[in-house]
């Protein structure tokens, strides 16, 4: 038997993965169809907007910083690509390089309002929500973006959403696997070669872990937080495009839960392999671990107002569960 010290290692390091296998274990005995290749894609389908999210949130929890302006940020760029597309009649490169303008500039405001006004990051990024929440909303006048609607004007938008476009939505490589898994992989894997294999990376770190000490250190402290808000607004933005991309509207509605999915994706990810600090292949995870989560719920008739519960219950026992342990450890 193991030491009780050796236990809470091994609890600290692999029990969220060990969580995770018994979630696929049970809803897959209570539901059959569950471990299918269909509904695995289906799952990563739907994780991979989150996962990219939560990648951006990673960036800027590397530099102690947080922002909650994500969802609002993909919302708005989702907007933006299909107002592109639909009103102005632009093509996909058009969209793309707009929407993702979109996450440039809201991630260089953040960087502004945080490091040169002295405003704490969670108030600037809680006001950054709110307004691209309404500022989307009035060029439609509040409503939805899709080919036919009538404008302001009594015109009637003419544009469509093309092939090339959808195709980052709603592809799959060898007719199996989801064109957006394969970004949010890529980019998984850029986040954690730059955090943990560059230099720059461990610069964020060392910020995120003592700023005093970096900036004494020479670190350019400044640079290295606008870097981190501008990569979280382009993730937001890129999960933006892939959400205009899968759904083929500008739908008003679709980004409103995707604050939460993916500020619980990275924060979950601290207590992957015990890492306790924002890491790519935690958020990664995490992410995994909410869509699984929400799922298994869903195949086995959960009532869906009480997903959300499940959902805030889950992240608080895992954040107790890794940091409770590692104090005990320290």
């Amino acid at each position: 038997m193991l030491p009780m010290k050796d236990m809470r290692e091994f609890a600290i390091k692999y029990g969220l993965l060990i969580l995770l296998a018994s979630m696929l274990i049970i809803f897959s005995v209570a539901e059959p169809a569950f471990l299918s290749t269909i509904n695995m894609m289906i799952i990563l389908q739907s994780v991979s907007i989150v996962a990219i999210l939560a990648l951006g949130v990673t960036a800027t929890l590397a530099v102690n910083g947080f922002d909650l302006s994500i969802g609002s940020t993909a919302a708005f760029s989702m907007m933006t690509a299909s107002y592109v597309m639909v009103v102005f009649d632009g093509g996909t490169t058009m969209a793309i390089f707009a929407a993702i303008a979109v996450g440039v500039m809201v991630g260089l405001v953040n960087g502004f309002m945080t490091v040169h006004m002295k405003v704490p990051d969670l108030l600037t990024t809680l006001g950054m929500m709110f307004l691209l929440l309404g500022l989307q909303l009035i060029p439609t006048q509040g409503r939805s973006i899709s080919t036919g609607m009538s404008l302001a004007d009594g015109e009637t938008a003419t544009g469509t959403f093309s092939e090339s476009f959808l195709f980052l939505g709603r592809a799959r490589i060898f007719d199996i696997i989801p064109v957006p898994v394969i970004i949010m992989l890529i980019l998984a894997v850029i986040t954690y070669l730059f955090l943990e294999r560059t230099r720059h990376g461990r610069v964020m770190y060392a910020i995120g872990s003592n700023e005093q000490a970096a900036k004494l250190a020479g670190a350019r402290v400044k640079f290295y937080r606008y870097v981190a808000y501008v990569m979280s607004g382009v993730y937001a933005s890129i999960g933006g495009i892939l959400l205009a991309a899968r759904i083929g509207r500008g739908d008003v509605s679709s980004g409103n839960s995707l604050l939460m999915d993916g500020v619980a994706g990275a924060l979950i990810g601290f207590a992957v392999l015990g890492a306790a600090r924002p890491n790519a292949q935690g958020s990664a995870i995490g992410a995994l671990f909410v869509g699984v989560l929400l799922n298994g719920l869903t195949m086995m008739n959960t009532p869906y107002y009480t997903q959300d519960f499940i959902k805030g219950l889950v992240l608080v026992a895992a954040l107790m569960f890794t940091f409770g342990l590692s104090n005990k450890r320290a």
